[in-house]
């Protein structure tokens, strides 16, 4: 669905890009996955650090394009992944896994199912990939902001 079709339907709100907010989003996303690498801190924990990590990098992309999700509304993280292949051009075969991992938040932070290691690690990875393509996608496009 189109990021247009979706402010029809109440999911995104138009906001004017800010580079200010953009640069301390990418701040946290940086030190959220700095803390999911601490070993010390429990796999639940590491995970919502490195999921956190994945958020930031999602909306920053919306707020690039002039976005933001409607945090009052369910389903904005999900809005906020799916979109990443129109704000920040990731590929759907990545869209799938970072779903996965946000169904997997939810099942954590609801249920308090425990994140297996291969879990936390699938995340870090993921958390780490989308970090570097929001990077070099900010380099590409907006060099002028001056947030790499």
């Amino acid at each position: 669905m189109s990021l247009s079709n979706l402010q029809a339907i109440g999911r995104l709100q138009a906001q004017p890009p800010d580079p200010t907010a953009m640069a301390k989003l990418l701040q946290a996303a940086r030190q959220n996955l700095a803390d999911a690498r601490v070993e010390q801190i429990s796999a639940s924990n590491r995970f919502d650090a490195a999921y956190k990590c994945i958020m930031q990098c999602a909306m920053l992309g919306l707020g690039a394009h002039g976005w933001r999700t409607s945090t009052s509304q369910p389903g904005h993280h999900q809005t906020a992944i799916q979109t990443l292949d129109q704000t920040l051009g990731v590929p759907k075969t990545d869209l799938i896994v970072l779903d996965a991992l946000r169904r997997q938040r939810n099942v954590n932070d609801y249920a308090g199912d425990p994140i297996a290691e291969a879990t936390l690690q699938a995340c870090l990875q993921a958390a780490d990939k989308l970090l570097g393509h929001t990077l070099r996608w900010l380099q590409t496009h907006h060099p002028e902001w001056g947030l790499v």
